[in-house]
């Protein structure tokens, strides 16, 4: 599968429900994980790949080599919680740059799994900026929305210099 970059209208276009059980589902979240560890990625949200369906894979174990991602289909955010931090983030389809965005640190979130069934899952940390991430990308909203005013124009200009300077999906930045 290939990555979407932006600014490609794909990503600007919220994502639709997916049937649970649906078995094709299984096929496209195994691509869908293949394609995020073949780019170094944490997260990958299927329009991000050119399918408008409401599926994300993850995976934020840092510690283990194992690759052991998740699958949400149609995910909901039903909490975040904790004091707005902002941190850096990158993002499969706008290689070469992050951008700081300000997020709750925790997020709980009600899905279906590849089976059809409905599971939560929670973290915080990474996992709870991951989580909240790949479900912006589902509702047509990237990073450059996420931001700030000021960090969206810096974003911008540098998002054109990296994609000039041949950036690839996965690279958070261009030396």
């Amino acid at each position: 599968m290939k990555i979407v970059l932006s600014p490609d209208p794909m990503l600007r276009q919220r994502a639709e429900e997916c049937e649970p059980g649906d078995p094709s589902l299984k096929r496209l979240s195994k691509r869908m994980a293949r394609t995020m560890y073949n780019n170094d990625g944490c997260g990958l949200a299927a329009p991000q790949v050119g399918v408008l369906k409401r599926i994300i894979v993850i995976d934020c174990d840092t510690e283990s080599e194992t690759q052991n991602p998740i699958t949400l289909v149609n995910p909901v955010i039903v909490e975040t919680a904790g004091e707005p931090e902002v941190a850096e983030e990158g993002c499969l389809s706008l290689p070469g740059i992050s951008v700081p965005v300000k997020r709750p640190p925790y997020a709980r979130v009600r899905y279906y799994d590849v089976d059809g069934n409905e599971c939560e899952i929670a973290g915080d940390g990474l996992l709870g900026r991951c989580l909240q991430h790949e479900i912006d990308h589902l509702d047509g909203k990237t990073l450059f929305e996420s931001c700030d005013p000021i960090a969206r124009i810096k974003a911008l200009r540098d998002y054109d210099a990296a994609i000039a300077a041949g950036a690839r999906p996965g690279q958070t930045a261009i030396n």
